[in-house]
């Protein structure tokens, strides 16, 4: 083909349109490969209930055409005259850029498996970003390293090298490594973990959506999110509503007039409240409420009705069902609620006295 070639144009000109041509082939024959295999493993992976496989299928179709460009690299070189030097370095080149394609093919599928499984794994380990940043990077760390050593470069130096310089990036960088070190503990610590509806003692509350490098992600019930820096959240005091479990009390203050009967506001009001409790999504209906009275105030005897609910936002859909039976059962039952009453004393001056 290149003496037919050679008759038309130069010799190099005639190489070159080959090996474009094999290259662009390669490639081509590259993306026909993978179609093939997006089709065929995503149909495999549907059968499946697991989430890695279909990650498998998508990177592997996405890097199989990178692979068939390498390969028509190294078919095209063969028709040029390289000297061994440029041969092996070349060689080098197009071995490091499938190996860094497997190793982001390993992170990502690494990374997707601890998503998945990492709640099953020994110690319950729980899994934010930040946790499958580092999966990544130990990966990424460690096929840098082996590509190295496999294209004849000595990693000793490259490791004497880092760990002299790791002092100075650790001074230059102490906020986001504070940050950093300060995420990893929380992650592993499991006080509080993504999912959990927290309160911070600067006021912020909400569910904790992530931990990623520097931040935590907090959203709150407006649906804003606030973003914490790993070491403020590492340093505050935190209220952490879903533990030791998701089940809560929910407390509403009540009061009746003084003239009324305790016996019988106790048991109407137990009774409204297990009623609430049964009808209202987020309710514990099998939990027995109860009163407990604990105040005389300046116009009524004031009470506490302790309920249940099963996690934190529920306790504001069950005050506002059972506010409305209770208003609504009192008026029912002649149980009067008083309007607040303050008694003035007002006595005239005398005015002998004030004179002298």
């Amino acid at each position: 083909m290149l003496n037919w070639l050679s008759t038309l144009m130069p010799d190099w000109a005639g190489r070159s349109l080959i090996s474009l041509v094999v290259v662009l082939a390669a490639y081509g024959a590259g993306r026909i490969v993978a179609a093939a295999v997006r089709r065929r493993l995503a149909a495999l992976a549907r059968h499946t209930p697991h989430l890695w496989d279909d990650v498998l299928a998508s990177e592997l179709s996405r890097r199989v055409p990178f692979w068939g460009l390498v390969l028509g690299v190294y078919f095209a070189a063969g028709y040029w005259a390289i000297p061994p030097k440029m041969a092996a370095m070349l060689d080098k080149a197009l071995f490091a850029a499938v190996a860094v394609s497997l190793i982001l093919l390993a992170a990502a599928v690494a990374a997707t498996l601890t998503r998945e499984y990492g709640d099953r794994l020994a110690g319950d380990l729980p899994m934010t970003s930040l946790v499958q940043n580092v999966v990544r990077l130990i990966i990424v760390v460690v096929g840098v390293l082996t590509i190295l050593s496999g294209i004849g470069v000595s990693i000793t130096p490259i490791l004497t090298a880092l760990g002299v310089g790791g002092l100075a990036v650790a001074l230059a960088l102490q906020d986001t490594l504070a940050n950093l070190f300060a995420g990893v503990y929380i992650t592993l610590a499991k006080q509080i973990r993504v999912g959990h509806y927290v309160k911070l003692d600067s006021g912020e509350e909400g569910y904790l959506v992530d931990i990623a490098w520097r931040s935590a992600r907090i959203r709150m019930l407006p649906n804003n999110i606030v973003l914490v820096p790993n070491s403020k959240l590492a340093q505050a005091i935190i209220t952490n509503y879903d533990l030791p479990e998701k089940e809560m009390a929910v407390l509403v203050n009540v009061g009746v007039d003084y003239g009324s009967d305790l016996k019988h506001v106790e048991r109407v009001t137990c009774e409204v409240a297990r009623d609430t409790l049964r009808a209202t999504p987020g309710g514990v209906d099998t939990f027995e409420p109860f009163i407990r009275y604990h105040t005389f105030g300046d116009s009524s005897i004031t009470f506490t009705v302790i309920l249940r609910a099963r996690e934190f936002v529920d306790q504001f859909l069950i005050k506002h069902e059972f506010v409305k039976r209770l208003h609504e059962r009192y008026a029912a039952e002649g149980i009067t609620i008083p309007f607040p009453i303050r008694t003035i004393v007002s006595r005239e001056p005398d005015l002998g006295r004030t004179a002298a």
